[in-house]
């Protein structure tokens, strides 16, 4: 394993960024865990992780970025109809408030969360084409912005590129390609998205690059049906 780094987690409490802090913590990591309001019901924060409360786009991130080695950024936008119509400019305004306030502290290395879908729609059934690419459009936009702004930041970034996601346990088993996931593939487990971008994180891999990640899943979890199903849920 390598040193012990101190990792700030963007979005901590999400589905990935929960695995973030736990494969974290487990590797010998401490984490600075920051979310916007944490819960009433959140679990104790635990050995070795630091809990605070950000707000990316409103706040000053100078003080959450300070002291530590690495950013990972598992923020995400709710997927509920009104949200995805008129997202909140996380991936836009967000993003230039993390790279000055990285720049300001000095902190290079960032690896942050974008999308397969952000260069090419033609990826998974019929179905998840025609409804969950539109729906998504204004949160894909906003990523290619966020892309942009990391490629004309002076910062040491990769942003990770999945497919559609998966809540199903930690494989490590997993492709990853340039750019965007295969033709064949269209799932992206949490988990799996969540042990790469630490890997990322503490080796330095994939700089200012756009790696893509999925694998092969069991039909059922790619069909056209599930994707419906986890559009309505």
């Amino acid at each position: 394993m390598s040193d012990p780094k101190k990792i700030l987690v963007l979005g901590a409490h999400g589905v990935t960024g929960r695995e973030v802090v736990k494969q974290a913590v487990a590797q010998g990591h401490h984490v600075r865990a920051a979310e916007m309001k944490w819960p009433d019901d959140a679990p104790p924060a635990g050995h070795n992780v630091e809990r605070v409360t950000a707000n990316v786009i409103e706040d000053d991130l100078g003080p959450i970025v300070e002291g530590v080695d690495a950013v990972i950024s598992a923020l995400g936008v709710p997927g509920d109809p009104a949200t995805l119509m008129d997202p909140p400019p996380l991936y836009t305004t967000g993003t230039r408030k993390l790279i000055d306030a990285m720049q300001a502290r000095g902190v290079s290395r960032l690896v942050t969360i974008s999308a397969s879908f952000v260069v090419t729609h033609d990826r998974g059934p019929l179905l998840f084409r025609t409804t969950a690419i539109p729906a998504l459009t204004r949160v894909l936009h906003q990523m290619g912005e966020m892309e942009e702004m990391l490629r004309a930041s002076p910062l040491d970034w990769t942003a990770v590129r999945p497919g559609w996601l998966l809540p199903e346990p930690l494989t490590a088993d997993y492709v990853v390609v340039p750019d965007v996931i295969p033709e064949d593939l269209i799932r992206t487990r949490h988990a799996d998205l969540a042990h790469f971008m630490l890997h990322c994180a503490v080796t330095g891999e994939w700089s200012r690059q756009t790696p893509a990640i999925a694998r092969p899943e069991a039909e059922e979890l790619s069909s056209s049906f599930e994707v419906v199903k986890e559009m309505l849920a």
